[in-house]
């Protein structure tokens, strides 16, 4: 089966507020990078009372940004999928300005413990002061004037990823989902242990493919408009990266940087430390299946080969 077909064709309107679906608003950050494409994505759910999904970074531009197009309507819930610098840290101002309630797996934690002397790569690109006022559990439902938001735990992207279904005024699905950085339509997700873990992440897709939502709202870039083949592609693209992984340790391949050099060939050399987490990533996955093993706890500098008896 083929890789997803990603979409680059993305115009983010930073600073406006853009209608995507009924009842549904978003505004992009002005914020473009290589993890962030042009700018995170803040969506407004509602008419009067309203609920805002990720808020964004502490970016003055935006929160203006956010406010006017919230003047004359009540907030009632700030939605928080992750808690990603790029995704949650405006929800403090944006609470205090309008009393609204914070909703969120919960804090910021690693997928995993450190092991010695390990360090987490993305350590700063976390927001460890974020803490929700209600923390939600999978399946719970918050509600407002016309409109519900499911949350859906997805991990992988990082441990308290979550993902938002929306809902009518009586809690019935539109087939909406707020899918943050979990499914985006302009590239796959990071996930890097141990602030992420490739396990957790295989498994979350699985779970959105046993769904049968109509479309995706991602955390950057454009709308997902066909989920369910969309998802299969990216099973299908992470499997392929496994075998690639696989492939350069039967060939040889001890270190991660080893196989980087040869499985991103074609990536730009810039992209190569990202490249690296992801093969880190699938290496934890195929040692937890017993198809990899390594001396001692698994490290992004460690030494890794084929299990006796593991993949053939």
């Amino acid at each position: 089966m083929d890789g997803p077909d990603f979409d680059l064709d993305f115009k983010p309107a930073h600073g406006e507020a853009v209608t995507v679906a009924d009842g549904v608003q978003r505004i992009t950050v002005n914020n473009p990078g290589p993890f962030t494409f042009h700018g995170t994505n803040s969506y407004i759910v509602g008419d009067k009372s309203v609920a805002v999904i990720d808020p964004g970074p502490e970016d003055e531009a935006h929160f203006q940004a956010l406010m006017a197009a919230l003047a004359g309507r009540q907030v009632t819930h700030i939605a928080v999928s992750h808690t990603h610098r790029d995704h949650s840290p405006l929800a403090r101002r944006l609470k205090a300005a309008t009393g609204a309630l914070v909703v969120a797996e919960g804090p910021h934690r690693a997928a995993r413990l450190l092991h010695a002397g390990e360090i987490n790569p993305f350590a700063e690109s976390s927001d460890m002061d974020f803490a929700p006022d209600i923390a939600l559990v999978d399946g719970e439902t918050v509600s407002g004037d016309g409109w519900s938001l499911t949350a859906l735990m997805t991990p992988g992207h990082t441990a308290n990823h979550a993902a938002f279904a929306l809902g009518d005024a009586g809690g019935k699905e539109t087939g909406i989902v707020f899918s943050a950085d979990h499914v985006m339509a302009w590239a796959t997700s990071i996930v890097a242990p141990p602030d992420g873990s490739m396990t957790d992440y295989m498994a979350s897709l699985e779970k959105l493919l046993g769904r049968d939502d109509r479309l995706y709202l991602p955390g950057h870039g454009g709308p997902v408009t066909e989920p369910a083949a969309f998802l299969r592609g990216l099973r299908a693209h992470r499997r392929m990266r496994e075998r690639a992984v696989l492939e350069r340790v039967r060939a040889g391949d001890t270190h991660i940087p080893e196989m980087v050099k040869v499985i991103y060939a074609t990536t730009d050399p810039r992209l190569h430390g990202a490249a690296a987490l992801s093969v880190f990533a699938h290496l934890e996955d195929l040692l937890e299946r017993g198809q990899v093993e390594t001396d001692g706890p698994p490290a992004l500098t460690g030494a890794f080969r084929l299990a006796p008896g593991g993949a053939s």
